[in-house]
């Protein structure tokens, strides 16, 4: 069994601060193997926003993998843009813009999906889909996860314009054994079967910390990956409380990931041996 915690977008800068220490408490508490951040960690890619959110990292207990979101770019500094869009990102989170993880059960590769050129609509290459894809290629059945901050799918009520690449990406990582994508950048926390490759699990993440709330609480999912099952909890502030919220637990079927009805997402786990 693996559990992961997938954040995203904390926008500090516009973080709620009274907010850092009960999501912080709540992440010891459930012990994941791994804290997946999926992008947007400032609000417009300064020093001090950048080093407010490298300490609330640093405070995670746990393993840790993440990619840049738009927003960790320079907005209003074309030059820094273009020319070292993640010099800041690099410095104070991660020198690596995609990395990657593996162990005896699953396998997580990061995707940066920001285009410089283009500061709101992200990117996905052909040459990132090989990459990703040959990755996986000599996982055999561990659980394979594809990290980004653009989604590669949006719902009929999505005003922001798709990713270029994100269709073909799509079809691809289906093709190639891909089983989870886990997002950010809408601020909404959804989690069901990609509409065009239902043989991927699309699981959304909205905002754990930012003020910039799109109708609903803050929140974070969890993942509890139990052999071929993968059971989703949506954990959401209320008040300066973050609890469990809606849960769902798909199993690979003949059509791709369905839905076991009547099951629910472990909320409670023993704290595990150093590891």
């Amino acid at each position: 069994m693996r559990r992961i915690l997938h954040l995203s977008d904390l926008h500090y800068g516009r973080a709620d601060a009274t907010l850092e220490d009960p999501l912080l408490e709540k992440i010891a508490e459930l012990h994941p193997d791994l804290v997946v951040i999926s992008g947007d960690f400032t609000q417009r890619a300064r020093r001090r926003q950048f080093a407010a959110a490298a300490r609330f990292v640093a405070r995670i207990e746990a393993p840790v993998l993440s990619v840049p979101g738009n927003h960790d770019t320079p907005v209003d500094n074309l030059y820094r843009r273009f020319v070292t869009p993640f010099h800041r990102y690099q410095k104070y989170i991660d020198p690596e813009l995609e990395p990657a993880v593996e162990d005896e059960e699953m396998s997580v590769v990061g995707v940066n999906t920001v285009n410089r050129f283009s500061w709101q609509r992200g990117h996905f290459s052909g040459r990132t889909v090989r990459r990703v894809c040959t990755a996986f290629a000599d996982q055999g059945g561990k659980l394979k996860v594809v990290v980004v901050h653009h989604p590669l799918e949006h719902g009929p009520t999505v005003e922001k314009r798709l990713m270029r690449g994100a269709s073909a990406a799509l079809s691809a990582l289906s093709g190639c054994g891909a089983d989870v994508v886990l997002s950010g950048h809408l601020h909404t926390a959804s989690a069901a079967p990609f509409t065009a490759a239902p043989g991927l699990l699309f699981v959304q993440a909205g905002t754990g910390l930012s003020t910039r709330l799109r109708g609903e609480k803050n929140n974070f999912n969890l993942l509890d990956v139990d052999g071929p099952r993968v059971s989703i909890t949506t954990w959401a502030a209320e008040g300066r409380v973050f609890g469990p919220g809606e849960s769902a637990t798909y199993a690979r079927g003949s059509n791709g990931w369905e839905r076991v009805a009547g099951e629910a997402a472990f909320t409670a786990r023993p704290r595990l041996a150093a590891r």
